[in-house]
């Protein structure tokens, strides 16, 4: 029968119609790691990092630790072997770097630059970032950050880290915060904060999806 000129409807097979039970699961959130970077006496970052957190509350793809680099003490020198004090450190936040499937990295621009705790934090890692997203949330001055941030793209790309494009940044942070830690004029910074979160967590998903079938080879 040509079934190109019928003019009775055709009904699918039960077969080809997927049902409930056969559709894609959901997939599971991701485990986003909320670096803070600052360690200054009197910082802003706090203002800044939980108004990052009342965002990422809203989402459903996200499950996200805090590790908040201002409650680790961690020496600037460098050791193969670790002392038993310095272990103690790492152990605050090397498991939940190693856990995370993503990043969101919170600094501020020092000279032009970021601080020296979050320098410290990266080199004592190294697998712990592999194939992994990382998002920048920055702040300064008038550059908002950027500088630091356009610095951290290359030190993460050393890692093996997949810099998302988008960021949020925050010029005088000061000013645009209220006395309560509210943001005074949220559209534009909410904005920007879900299409940096959107593109962290399809990076996310993507390597993640990606190492389950093939694992990652530096």
């Amino acid at each position: 029968m040509d079934l190109t000129n019928s003019t009775q409807p055709t009904v699918p097979s039960t077969a080809s119609v997927p049902s409930a039970s056969s559709a894609p699961p959901a997939p599971l959130s991701l485990s986003l790691a909320l670096v803070v970077a600052s360690d200054r006496e009197g910082r802003f970052a706090p203002v800044l990092a939980d108004w990052l957190l009342s965002r990422l509350a809203e989402r459903e793809d996200f499950t996200t630790t805090v590790v908040d680099l201002a409650g680790v003490d961690l020496p600037t020198s460098l050791s193969y072997a670790p002392s038993p004090a310095v272990r103690a450190e790492l152990a605050k936040v090397t498991p939940a770097l190693e856990a995370a499937d993503a990043f969101v990295v919170l600094t501020p621009e020092y000279n032009h630059s970021f601080p020296a705790a979050l320098k410290n934090l990266i080199d004592r890692h190294y697998t712990e970032w592999q194939a992994k997203p990382v998002g920048f949330v920055s702040y300064g001055g008038i550059s908002g950050g950027l500088r630091a941030v356009e610095q951290l793209r290359q030190v993460f790309a050393e890692m093996h880290a997949v810099t998302v494009r988008d960021t949020v940044s925050f010029q005088h942070a000061h000013e645009q915060f209220d006395e309560d830690g509210r943001h005074k004029d949220p559209a534009g910074a909410e904005g920007a904060a879900k299409a940096l979160l959107d593109q962290l967590a399809w990076w996310g998903h993507a390597l993640r999806d990606a190492k389950s079938v093939r694992p990652y080879g530096a």
